[in-house]
C-alpha cells in the first residue's frame, strides 16, 4: 500500500526466488487504459528484471475490470501457467457501480486463487479520481503493477 512513507514500487527482498522457469499469465483491462497500460508495463519490467523470460509472460486483454475474474480463471486453469496478474483500474464514480464492481472483481479474483491453488494477484486500482490512479500507475507513488509482480513472485516462494 502506498502512504506518504513508501511507495507502491519499493519492496522487501524476502522470498525473492528463482522465476526462470516459471510462466506468468498478466491479464489487462482496456477500460481506463491509460492507466492499465502503465500497470502491464511496471509488472511485465518487473518480472523481467527478476528473471522471468519474455516467452514465459503471457499477456491476455479483457474489456474492463469485471472481466478479469473469468480471464483469470482460464489462465489458472492451464497447468503450464503458475501464477496469473489481474491489473485493473476502477475510478469512484456518481453511483453504486463502483462498489458492485469492485466488490465482485476481489471476490471473483481471490475464489479463483483459492479454486486453482496457485497465486493470482488483484493489480487494481480502486482511487476515486483519474489522478489518484495515475499517481499510482508510475507516478509519484510508484506503480501498482511493480507490487503485484513481485507479489506473485513471493507467492510462489512461499
Amino acid at each position: 500500500m502506498a502512504t506518504t512513507l513508501k511507495s507502491l514500487s519499493e519492496h522487501s527482498s524476502k522470498n525473492i526466488q528463482d522465476i526462470s522457469d516459471k510462466t506468468f499469465g498478466i491479464i489487462v483491462s482496456e477500460w481506463n487504459e491509460e492507466v492499465t497500460e502503465a500497470l502491464f508495463s511496471g509488472a511485465y519490467q518487473t518480472l523481467l528484471q527478476n528473471g522471468a523470460k519474455k516467452k514465459n509472460i503471457i499477456r491476455k486483454n479483457v474489456p474492463g475490470s469485471f472481466e478479469l475474474s473469468l480471464a483469470a480463471q482460464w489462465l489458472a486453469k492451464e497447468e503450464s501457467i503458475d501464477a496469473v496478474i489481474c491489473l485493473g483500474c476502477v475510478i469512484q464514480g456518481e453511483t453504486k457501480h463502483f462498489d458492485f464492481i469492485c466488490d465482485a472483481v476481489a471476490h471473483g479474483i481471490t475464489n479463483v486463487s483459492l479454486k486453482y491453488n496457485k497465486p493470482v494477484i488483484f493489480g487494481v486500482l480502486t482511487p476515486n479520481t483519474q489522478q489518484q490512479a495515475l499517481d499510482r500507475a508510475g507516478g509519484k507513488h510508484g506503480n501498482k503493477g511493480d507490487e503485484a509482480a513481485i507479489t506473485a513472485i513471493k507467492m510462489l516462494g512461499f
